[in-house]
């Protein structure tokens, strides 16, 4: 069969099995509406879980501790994702046939809504190229990140996650739940708030060693701090030992501006969400030297950039995945 032909059955699938995948969602929303945000899961957190889960379901990129940590989430439905993802799951096993957003890692260039699904892939290409010749490993806000879980448990690399108090105690139990390290040796869980607290005291405090390099890791969060609390949070890393990395993605002032209905969709789901847009930073063409710009004033250097979007006469970059060294 065609890669044509497949894609064709695929399509034909998915149409047929749309009603189920419709009734999951009715579900999956409904169990939101009725837990309300008592449940403390954060959508934006809960977005690239359930991303990885569907990944490792369709056998692109394997994450066992993200299959099983799905499932546990309060405000989670079991049945409501297994709907959701049946015409996904059975179109690939009938015709083998994968959709761009579930391709690993994911192909050409990146539009807004697959921002997730590409950082996923980039984020991985960071752990794996720096982190054998680094030994310690920090998930700044790290969500249902499962990234520490996957690392060989004879690496030598000490993990340290650092969160919300809310979201790592909700993350704490579910991976208990889910038999996922239930003897708390794996990671290191550090508990502040960005915008308020010292992460880095309280870091030192948890085990870290100032004088050693780290790789630290922060994945979709830059977005939703202010201003401030991004820049301080860089400044406290250039402050760390000398060959340490951070790796992050971003939005820039195009995100937070765009009259499009894209962006103002996206404004308008995240603040409804009680996760607003706050920052982004500028994108006055070259979007790269704005960025390096941006770092020197924390005192990092930018190391590797991916521009996301395109720099034309009617058009400014949106967001970027970038590596910086102290």
């Amino acid at each position: 069969m065609s890669n044509t032909v497949r894609a064709i059955v695929y399509g034909i699938l998915n149409v047929l099995l749309f009603p189920v995948t419709l009734i999951g969602y009715v579900i999956w929303v409904g169990k939101i509406l009725v837990s309300g945000r008592r449940s403390g899961v954060s959508s934006t957190a809960q977005a690239p879980l359930v991303g990885r889960w569907g990944l490792h379901n369709l056998g692109t990129r394997r994450d066992e501790a993200s299959n099983r940590l799905l499932m546990v989430l309060p405000g989670i439905s079991p049945l409501a994702v297994h709907l959701t993802s049946v015409s996904v799951l059975f179109g690939y096993r009938v015709t083998g046939y994968v959709p761009a957003l579930y391709r690993y890692p994911y192909e050409g260039d990146i539009p807004p809504q697959a921002e997730a699904a590409g950082r996923m892939a980039f984020f991985d290409s960071v752990v794996e190229r720096y982190l054998p010749n680094i030994t310690q490993f920090v998930i700044l806000g790290a969500g249902f990140d499962t990234r520490a879980f996957r690392l060989p448990e004879n690496s030598g690399v000490r993990s340290f996650e650092v969160d919300a108090p809310k979201t790592q105690t909700i993350k704490r139990e579910a991976l208990d739940k889910a038999g996922i390290d239930s003897k708390g040796s794996r990671v290191t869980f550090v508990s502040a708030d960005f915008e308020k607290e010292d992460w880095l005291t309280k870091l030192v405090d948890a085990g870290f060693d100032l004088t050693k390099s780290a790789l630290f890791v922060w994945e979709g969060v830059t977005m939703y701090l202010d201003r401030q609390a991004v820049e301080a949070t860089l400044q406290k890393i250039a402050g760390t030992a000398k060959g340490s990395i951070v790796a992050f993605d971003y939005y820039t002032d195009e995100s937070l501006l765009s009259p499009s209905l894209y962006w103002r969709f996206a404004r308008a789901a995240t603040k409804a969400a009680g996760e607003p847009l706050k920052f982004g930073i500028d994108s006055t063409p070259p979007a790269k030297e704005r960025l390096a710009e941006f770092l020197r004033s924390a005192g990092l250097e930018l190391y590797e950039y991916r521009m996301l979007g395109h720099e034309t006469e009617g058009k400014r970059a949106w967001g970027g995945f970038a590596v910086a060294s102290v």
